[in-house]
């Protein structure tokens, strides 16, 4: 049986042939969860929001940037809801911010692949060798008009406010995954 979302470049035009070229094991994870959730929710590209929910159940660097152990729940939990209903509106739809021209049967959706390559970016600006997923969180909450930030706001989740907690704390977070 064929994955019904094949494997493909994180941005269908980037050097990158794989999403997990470049990870830390960590963030390859995240990249693997998001296209499980995907298939199993029966969505035609990994989106920002399949990309939230993996980054959200990946460790707790990413869940310490948020405002306590309430705002995640509140944030999984619609999260879970949209994997059972609340996603169905954007079931067979693209995800379109805007960034990227869509390109039709690629596996990432253009904000999805805009995210990833925002997200090595800031490693690069960070000196780190590839992004770590607080880099992909800071890239998710910087689009407001991707899926991820809608999810974000329904939770309460300030998405500006959320980035300048990551920025505040990306030395400490850096220090933290440098072990690699």
């Amino acid at each position: 049986m064929q994955p019904r979302i094949p494997r493909q470049a994180v941005d269908g035009g980037s050097n990158r042939a794989e999403p997990g070229v470049g990870l830390s094991a960590e963030l390859a994870t995240v990249v693997a969860g998001a296209r499980r959730r995907a298939v199993r929710d029966g969505d035609r590209q990994i989106d920002t929001a399949h990309l939230l929910h993996s980054l959200l159940e990946s460790g707790p660097d990413v869940r310490d940037v948020f405002e306590g152990d309430a705002q995640v729940a509140r944030l999984l939990g619609y999260l879970v809801q949209r994997s059972i209903g609340y996603g169905l509106r954007w079931q067979s739809t693209v995800e379109d911010s805007g960034a990227l021209p869509v390109v039709a049967g690629a596996d990432w959706s253009p904000a999805a692949a805009t995210a990833m390559d925002k997200a090595y970016e800031r490693a690069r600006l960070h000196g780190e060798s590839g992004p770590r997923c607080v880099d992909l969180l800071a890239a998710l909450a910087a689009d407001s008009e991707c899926r991820a930030v809608e999810v974000l706001g329904r939770a309460g989740v300030d998405a500006g406010r959320l980035l300048l907690r990551i920025e505040a704390g990306s030395e400490c977070v850096g220090g933290a995954e440098s072990g690699r």
